[in-house]
C-alpha cells in the first residue's frame, strides 16, 4: 500500500455484535517502525489504563525466528461493583518476509489459578479470544497497524444492571482498541516534535504522571487485598464503602518530598451508582469547571496540608477562607483532546491578620477524559491528587475523583437488584399512567440511557485519628453524592423521563412547577378551599410555597401498586427519605395496617368524589419511626392539558414523630 502516514491519519475504527464474546478492530497509519510500535503495543499496561500488571513467565524461541511466551495479566475492575479479571495467554511474536511484524495472543485453556493464589481469588478468569496486530511498513516510512482485540469477560458474574458493560464491543474498542491506536499515535507527534508542553515538561514526564493518576484511581477503587487494603465497617448495608490501606508506600525519590510511614496510612472512601439521561461527557465538564458546586475546600486543605508536612499526621491548618474561585492551568492535552493534563489552584487566603497577605492556595494535579459527547462507548474521567506547588517530578499522589462509564440504551434492570448492590438511582422517572402518547414514547427511548458512576476519595490519616477520619470521609463523600445528585437532574436533558415519558421532578425545574400547579389546582377544585394561600398562586412561588408547606404533601401514582413521584420537604423529612430515593417507596409500605384499612375504605369515595378526608392516624418513616398526624386528605390530581387524573396527591396535617 503506497500510502504516507501522518497526523490526520485518524484511523479507521469496526466492532462486532455478531460474534461470540465482543470483538472490535482498529486500522489506522503512524509515522513509526514496525519494530518501534510492537515493542509498545506489547508494553500493554504503558497504554492499557485498565491492565494492573503483566508477567511473561516464559520464552521460548517457535519457527521462523518467532518466539512464543506464556503471560498472565491482571486488569482492574472499573467500578466497585464487580470483581476484577485476570488472563492466561500465549503470546506469539514474528516478521514476515515483507518487514511486516504480526503478534497474536490467545488464552490457554484451563482454569488454573495465578502465579498468587491468594491474589488470583480476587479475580475472575477471562478469556482472550484469538487477538493480535498486525504492522506492516509504508513506502517512505510509517506503519499501518490492525489490530484486534476479542475478549470474552464473563458477563455471568457481575449484576444484571452491569452486564451491557461487559457485553459492549463499544467499550472495548474504546478503552482498548482505539486506545493502543491513540497512545501510537501519540508517542509518533511527541517523537516528530510536534507536540509542545508548557512549564518546561517532558512529554514522557507528563504521561508518567497521567498514567499514576490513573493507575492510584484504579488501586482505591479496586481496593486489592495483596497491595494492603481492607474493609472496615462494611455490613454490606452501607451504600459508602471505606477502605483502609496502613502499608501504602508513598515515598519518594527524594527524601525531602517522602511520606514518612508514623503509624499512618491512606483511607479511600468509594461508591458506585446508576445514572439515568445524564451524559457522561456533559457531567465530567460541569464537574471539571464547576468544582464549587459539589467539593468542600476544606477538605481539600487536609488533604494538601498532611501531604506538605511530609508525613501522614494531619499538622493543623491556619484559619483560610476560600473564594470558591478555581484556576485551572493546562499542562498538555492528547492529540484529539480526549485527555487533558492540567494543574488546578484554588484561591484561598488568611484570616489572621499576621498573615493577611499570605497565600493559602491549594494546588491539584488533574486529569480529565472522555469530554468528546460524539464518543460512543467513551469512559468520562476527572481524577485529580493535591501536590506541592512546586510540582516536583516524583511528586508523591493519592488521587480522587469520579468515573463514568455508558451502559447500552437497552438496558434492563429492576430496582431491587440496583438495591442489592448498593447503587444508587441519581435520576428519578415519574409515573403517569396510560397518557403516554406515541412521540413521548419515541423520544423516552431515545433518552433513556444509563451509565454507571464510581466514585472514589482518598485521605491520609494519622493511626489515632482513623475512626474521625473515615466518619469525616464517609460524610463527605455522601455530599459530594448529593450534589452531584442536583448536578445530574439540571442538566439531564429537559425532554421526557428516562422510561414512561414523564416529567423530572426537581425542585425550580419547569416540569416540578407544571406539577405544583397540577396539585393546587385539582385541590381547590376538589376540596374547594385553595391548598396555599392567595397571595403564592402566581409563577414560580407557587413551587417554592409548595415546597416549603409545613404539612407533609405527596404525590403517588395511579397503579396496582402506587408508588411515591414527589413529596415537598416536609413530605421527605416526615419519611426520612430524598426525592431521589423516593421512588423506592410504594404507598401501602407507610401506613400500619389500621391506616391501611382506613385507605381501602375511603378509597371508593376518593375515587368517586375525587377526594377524601382520613382520620388521625399512624404513618411510619423509611426509617421504621412512627408518626402520627392529626389528619389528612388525600385528592386527585389532573393533569389540565388532558383533562385526566395525573396521580393522587396526600397532605399529611400537624405531623410529628412519636
Amino acid at each position: 500500500m503506497l500510502l504516507q502516514p501522518g497526523p490526520d491519519s485518524v484511523g479507521i475504527f469496526a466492532i462486532s455484535q455478531s460474534c461470540s464474546g465482543v470483538a472490535a478492530r482498529a486500522c489506522g497509519l503512524v509515522s513509526l517502525e514496525p519494530t518501534k510500535i510492537a515493542e509498545i503495543l506489547k508494553d500493554r499496561p504503558s497504554w492499557f489504563r485498565d491492565c494492573r500488571s503483566l508477567e511473561v513467565f516464559t520464552m521460548f524461541p517457535a519457527g521462523n525466528g518467532g518466539t512464543i511466551e506464556l503471560i498472565y495479566t491482571q486488569t482492574y475492575a472499573p467500578s466497585t461493583l464487580a470483581p476484577a479479571r485476570d488472563f492466561w495467554t500465549l503470546r506469539y511474536t514474528t516478521s514476515l518476509d515483507n518487514g511486516s511484524f504480526v503478534v497474536c495472543e490467545r488464552s490457554l485453556s484451563g482454569s488454573g489459578a495465578g502465579p498468587n493464589a491468594a491474589s488470583a481469588a480476587q479475580f475472575v478468569r477471562a478469556e482472550m479470544l484469538p487477538s493480535g496486530y498486525l504492522i506492516r511498513p509504508c513506502e517512505g516510512g510509517g506503519s499501518i497497524i490492525h489490530i484486534v482485540d476479542h475478549l470474552n469477560l464473563e458477563a455471568w458474574s457481575v449484576p444484571e444492571v452491569l452486564r451491557p458493560l461487559y457485553e459492549s464491543s463499544k467499550v472495548v474498542a474504546q478503552r482498548m482498541t482505539i486506545a493502543a491506536l491513540r497512545y501510537i499515535r501519540q508517542i509518533a507527534q511527541e517523537t516528530s516534535g510536534e507536540v509542545v508542553y508548557s512549564l518546561g515538561r517532558q512529554p514522557a514526564v507528563l504521561r508518567t504522571f497521567s498514567q499514576r493518576l490513573i493507575r492510584g484511581f484504579n488501586d482505591a477503587v479496586n481496593g486489592f487485598s495483596d497491595d494492603g487494603w481492607s474493609l472496615i465497617n462494611c455490613d454490606g448495608a452501607e451504600d459508602v464503602i471505606i477502605a483502609v490501606n496502613s502499608t501504602k508506600n508513598l515515598t519518594t525519590s527524594n527524601p525531602a518530598n517522602s511520606l514518612a510511614l508514623l503509624g499512618g496510612g491512606v483511607l479511600c472512601a468509594k461508591a458506585s451508582m446508576l445514572l439515568q439521561n445524564v451524559p457522561p461527557a456533559v457531567l465530567v465538564r460541569f464537574l471539571r469547571e464547576h468544582r464549587s458546586e459539589w467539593a468542600d475546600f476544606n477538605v481539600d486543605a487536609y488533604s494538601a496540608a498532611s501531604l506538605k508536612a511530609g508525613s501522614y499526621a494531619y499538622p493543623g491548618m491556619r484559619p483560610t477562607r476560600f473564594t470558591g474561585g478555581q484556576i485551572i492551568m493546562p499542562l498538555g492535552h492528547t492529540i484529539e483532546h480526549e485527555e487533558l493534563l492540567e494543574v488546578v489552584r484554588l484561591e484561598g487566603h488568611s484570616l489572621t491578620q499576621e498573615d493577611a497577605f499570605a497565600s493559602r492556595d491549594i494546588h491539584l494535579l488533574q486529569i480529565c477524559s472522555g469530554v468528546d459527547e460524539n464518543a460512543v462507548g467513551a469512559c468520562s474521567e476527572l481524577v485529580f491528587a493535591p501536590i506541592d506547588e512546586m510540582f516536583p517530578d516524583d511528586a508523591p499522589l493519592v488521587p480522587s475523583g469520579f468515573r463514568i462509564i455508558p451502559l447500552d440504551s437497552k438496558t434492563s434492570d429492576s430496582k431491587d437488584t440496583l438495591a442489592t448492590h448498593r447503587t444508587l438511582d441519581l435520576t428519578s422517572s415519574l409515573e403517569v399512567g396510560s397518557t403516554t402518547n406515541n412521540a413521548a414514547g419515541e423520544l423516552s427511548s431515545f433518552h433513556n440511557t444509563r451509565s454507571v458512576l464510581t466514585i472514589a476519595f482518598q485521605f491520609p490519616f494519622e493511626s489515632s485519628l482513623q475512626e474521625n477520619v473515615a466518619t469525616m470521609a464517609r460524610q463527605y463523600v455522601r455530599s459530594v453524592i448529593s450534589s452531584v445528585q442536583r448536578v445530574a437532574m439540571a442538566i439531564s436533558p429537559s425532554g421526557l423521563s428516562p422510561s414512561v415519558g414523564g416529567p423530572k421532578l426537581s425542585p425550580g425545574s419547569p416540569e416540578a412547577l407544571t406539577l405544583a400547579h397540577w396539585i393546587c389546582q385539582s385541590y381547590s377544585y376538589h376540596v374547594g378551599a385553595e391548598l396555599l394561600r392567595p397571595d403564592s398562586l402566581g409563577g414560580d412561588s407557587m413551587l417554592k410555597h409548595l415546597w416549603h408547606h409545613q404539612d407533609a404533601i405527596l404525590c403517588c401514582s395511579l397503579k396496582s401498586l402506587p408508588v411515591f413521584i414527589f413529596a415537598n420537604q416536609a413530605g421527605l423529612d416526615m419519611l426520612e427519605t430524598t426525592l431521589v430515593a423516593l421512588q423506592d417507596i410504594s404507598l401501602d409500605k407507610i401506613f400500619d395496617e389500621c391506616g391501611r384499612k382506613t385507605l381501602c375504605a375511603d378509597f371508593a369515595k376518593l375515587m368517586n368524589q375525587g377526594f377524601a378526608h382520613l382520620p388521625a392516624g399512624i404513618c411510619m418513616s423509611t426509617m421504621g419511626r412512627h408518626v402520627s398526624y392529626e389528619q389528612a386528605v388525600a385528592w386527585k390530581v389532573l393533569a389540565a392539558e388532558e383533562n385526566s387524573v395525573h396521580c393522587l396527591a396526600f397532605s399529611f396535617m400537624n405531623w410529628s414523630f412519636v
